[in-house]
């Protein structure tokens, strides 16, 4: 059974940063592209960034462009988003997303 659990939300000032984690199991961990996506109540979801299944490729939505890093540990099964100059905008459930699958999320919410 693929699993999926994110870690790391929590509540952060603007300008703040957060490490997200996404704990992975059930799959061959290090043969999947991976996603961070997240989503805004009552909005839809929106893409934050990819990460190659071997972790040398990256991209990113272009607000986020030079303030999240996306990154992964094969050898530890787990995936990392790091957010850096946090802006209230950024307030939202963040999820990982591989395998067909998707985790519980985790509530970032950036106060001003």
């Amino acid at each position: 059974e693929v699993q999926l659990v994110e870690s790391g939300g929590g509540l952060v000032q603007v300008g703040g940063s957060l490490r997200l984690s996404c704990a992975a199991s059930g799959f061959r961990f290090d043969g999947h592209d991976m996603h961070w996506v997240r989503q805004a109540p009552g909005k839809g979801l929106e893409w934050v960034s990819f990460i190659r299944w071997s972790g040398d490729k990256a991209y990113y939505a272009e607000s986020m462009k030079g303030r999240f890093t996306i990154y992964r540990d094969n050898a530890k099964n787990t995936l990392y988003l790091q957010m850096n100059s946090l802006k209230p905008e950024d307030t939202d459930v963040y999820y990982c997303n591989a395998a067909g699958s998707w985790g519980q999320g985790t509530q970032v919410t950036v106060s001003s």
